[in-house]
């Protein structure tokens, strides 16, 4: 719970920061490498999360890897934050300030899970209902789940639509358990 403080109270300041510099946008592609290469090398949490190791040394490898590629305004904040040994919590900043940044653009993260990859048309279809549904604009994450049987799971905004073939066929279980028809032979 305390990191979630942390987390928000970080993303506000950056989201503040950014959009006085106009570079709100900017900062939102670079939260999202920032998750990414956080969420995928679990070396570089155990580094950011080790006390024994200084906050310069992490600030050289918070340069080498982001410094090509995030802007200006992104790289003075993530220096701020290995300084004040906040390190540990880049992945956990990254995903407040992309939800506040969504938030405040009225984008709606959507999760579509199939067992097989969709086409474009398809999720194309999917982002028109669920803006239709919503009123907002749609930022789809498409994925595959080879553990499906079929059918697929569409989660936003707290809301879950599960048209997966197992969920069904444990319905029909049910149903049938429930054993209604009596016969009168």
């Amino acid at each position: 719970m305390n990191d979630y403080r942390i987390n928000i109270s970080y993303a506000k300041a950056l989201l503040m920061t950014a959009e006085e510099k106009s570079a709100a946008d900017r900062v939102a592609e670079d939260m999202r490498l920032v998750n990414t290469v956080c969420h995928e090398n679990r070396v570089l949490e155990a580094v950011f999360a080790n006390p024994v190791i200084r906050p310069d040394r992490k600030v050289g490898i918070v340069r080498e890897l982001f410094g090509e590629h995030c802007g200006e305004v992104s790289m003075a904040f993530l220096f701020f934050v290995v300084r004040k040994n906040r390190s540990v919590n880049l992945r956990g900043i990254s995903d407040a300030y992309l939800g506040l940044y969504r938030e405040s653009r009225g984008i709606v993260l959507t999760d579509l899970v199939t067992h097989q990859p969709t086409d474009t048309t398809a999720e194309e279809s999917v982002k028109e209902l669920v803006e239709k549904y919503t009123g907002k604009k749609v930022e789809l994450h498409a994925h595959t789940d080879e553990r499906m049987l079929g059918g697929f799971k569409l989660e936003f905004n707290h809301n879950m639509y599960d048209a997966r073939l197992r969920t069904k066929i444990l319905k029909l279980r049910k149903e049938f358990s429930k054993n209604i028809y009596e016969s009168k032979l």
